[in-house]
């Protein structure tokens, strides 16, 4: 299932509160400073500004949990404790905020040409997660004094604007303000933050290193955000830069990738197909008008057939996707992303009965993922029969084990119980659903609802009574 980007999935309750550290060494530079300053703030306030989109997909966030659990294993960390999230945006970023949560854009995952590259990217921000640099970097900021960080930040964010334009005066105008504020506490606290960017891409050669992989690729991408920022870093002083100066640390990491053994060991076959069938999916989604220029019909390629797989059905051509689909199902028929997309593709096409055996093979072969379980469910809720309303009901509440903090899953659990004609429960699903949304109206309406429903005491009573509650607080 891909979504989040065309539904305008925002980022919501379980993301909680934002602080991080950006890769981008020029265009985010600020952030450093400016996001760790706002630790406390809710992401919702950002979101109503800038409205930055999750995307969720079982194949693509199974691809990254693949590349990660080595990485986070070598760093003492549990595969299971640390996230990655998807970020519906084309410019090559990644960061880590509010804690344990790597966030990755889209468009790093669709330019990097290998896996490593990415993998390199993934093992960086881990390295910020396990140097403790977020809690620490929020320490180096309490620090200085309420003045001094409100002059840091509003210079921060002329500078920023100013080497995003590669308008010298700009920068300058903020080194001015910033000085102003106190130029040696803004000092300290930016070579503080330098000093976590090359701890954390030490670790990363430290984490590769132990996992027999090659650090080829995240230095290759680090040299290619190099060569775009090196327009605007010539206004910028390096000691004003809270990232070490591009060509500074592209030299001192070459040095030590190319000590380890492992740095001309090239990815495996397998996972470079992954990769790629990756980055057709994100472009048949996100930039369908750019499918036939990078996967034309004359090329039959596994990605390419994939793409236009997914271009044909969300333009309306289920005819002609479904046996492009079937052509992908017969080369990889273990591949449950493949029975996945067929389900998806009859779903949105119409036909919801036709799209139940598709989507519990893909259930079969990846009976854990609770995407896949939602959308069986959908296609379940779609056929309005009494029996596949009961189905829908137990694939959702196996699907909540891991998606419970997914609006979709109690939405579509209130219309199976609609169907049945249990209101009262119908209702408790409503005000879950509404709950997690932000929609505090609706949730109390549909919580107190469901308190005169059910018996005092009873499970759903209290969760109805939970949510009253919690509504209330916010």
């Amino acid at each position: 299932m891909f979504s989040g980007s065309a539904r305008g999935m925002k980022i919501g309750r379980s993301i909680g509160w934002i602080a991080g550290v950006c890769l981008d060494c020029v265009r985010h530079f600020v952030l450093a400073v400016l996001i760790f300053a706002v630790s406390q703030v809710p992401i919702s306030a950002f979101a109503q500004q800038s409205a930055p989109k999750l995307i969720r997909d079982a194949e693509i966030e199974g691809l990254m949990r693949l590349y990660t659990k080595p990485i986070f294993q070598a760093a003492g960390l549990s595969p299971g404790a640390v996230r990655v999230y998807l970020i519906n945006d084309q410019r090559i970023n990644a960061f880590v905020a509010g804690g344990q949560r790597i966030f990755i854009n889209t468009g790093l995952l669709t330019q990097a040409k290998t896996p490593n590259e990415v993998i390199g990217v993934l093992a960086h921000e881990t390295g910020h997660i396990s140097g403790g640099h977020l809690a620490r970097m929020g320490q180096e900021i309490d620090r200085q004094s309420t003045t001094v960080i409100i002059g840091m930040l509003l210079g921060a964010a002329a500078m920023a604007g100013g080497v995003a334009t590669g308008e010298g005066d700009a920068v300058r105008a903020g080194q001015g303000i910033m000085g102003g504020s106190g130029t040696l506490a803004q000092r300290l606290v930016l070579n503080y933050a330098r000093a976590m960017e090359s701890s954390a891409d030490q670790a990363a050669l430290k984490f590769l290193t132990a996992t027999g992989q090659s650090a080829a690729g995240m230095l290759t991408l680090f040299q290619k955000l190099a060569n775009q920022a090196i327009a605007s870093a010539q206004f910028v002083d390096p000691y004003v830069m809270s990232h070490p100066m591009p060509f500074e640390r592209i030299r001192n990491l070459e040095v030590a990738a190319k000590a380890s053994p492992y740095f001309n060991k090239k990815d495996s076959p397998e996972l470079v197909m992954r990769h790629q069938l990756m980055q057709a999916k994100l472009t048949g989604f996100l930039t369908p008008h750019m499918v036939y220029q990078r996967y034309p019909t004359s090329d039959s390629s596994m990605p390419a057939r994939y793409a236009r797989a997914i271009v044909a059905f969300r333009s309306g051509d289920t005819r002609n996707a479904i046996p492009i689909i079937d052509g992908l199902i017969a080369d990889l028929p273990k591949n449950p992303y493949f029975w996945e997309l067929k389900g998806q593709a009859l779903l949105e096409g119409g036909s919801p009965g036709n799209a139940i055996a598709p989507l519990r093979q893909a259930e079969k072969l990846l009976p854990s993922n609770g995407l896949i379980k939602i959308m069986l469910a959908q296609a379940l809720i779609g056929t309005e029969t009494p029996e596949n309303a009961q189905a829908a009901i137990k694939t959702l509440r196996e699907a909540a084990k891991t998606e419970n903090d997914v609006p979709s899953v109690y939405k579509l659990m209130a219309m199976a119980y609609g169907q049945l004609g249990d209101i009262p429960r119908a209702e408790l699903a409503t005000a879950e659903s509404a709950y997690l949304q932000g929609d505090r109206k609706l949730a109390v309406e549909k919580a107190q609802a469901a308190l005169k429903t059910f018996k005092r005491g009873s499970s759903e009573w209290l969760r109805a009574n939970d949510i009253l509650n919690y509504t209330r607080k916010k």
